[in-house]
């Protein structure tokens, strides 16, 4: 554990200085015992870490989502085009920001799902493989 933070310091409500335990990792680790996105999440349960990394994955895939769909129909009000495609370029930006601060707490098996969920989103929704027409998707590339 020569590569974790192990405590950190911080003054209470009261005025009094206390130190705790942190699960900040400086360099990638392998293990369930992690902290993902929200302090104390997943913690040192199995099952949540599993959930963490379900989340990511999907998380990962609905990136892909929004970077390849095409929901606007030609033809359709400039203006109001316009305001949607801003709404979706928000909400994949925050998503790919929440990706990587996922990928930043060191976790090699969140890496790995957030890698996964971009290569299978990718293949499902970005790929020639199960495309049905040459469709131009809403939302210019990520860059």
């Amino acid at each position: 554990m020569a590569n974790m933070v192990e405590t950190t310091s911080a003054w209470n409500t009261t005025g009094l200085h206390v130190h705790r335990k942190s699960l900040l990792h400086m360099s990638f680790y392998w293990g369930h015992k992690s902290e993902i996105l929200f302090s104390g999440w997943p913690g040192c349960n199995s099952g949540m870490y599993a959930l963490a990394l379900i989340l990511v994955f999907a998380l990962a895939m609905v990136v892909e989502w929004l970077s390849y769909c095409s929901i606007i129909k030609p033809g359709a009000n400039k203006v109001a085009a316009g305001f949607f495609q801003t709404a979706m370029h928000t909400v994949r930006a925050g998503l790919s920001y929440m990706v990587m601060l996922a990928v930043m707490s060191f976790n090699g098996g969140v890496f790995l799902a957030a890698v996964f969920g971009h290569a299978i989103g990718f293949l499902v929704f970005g790929s020639k493989a199960f495309r049905k027409a040459e469709k131009v998707p809403d939302l210019p590339p990520r860059k």
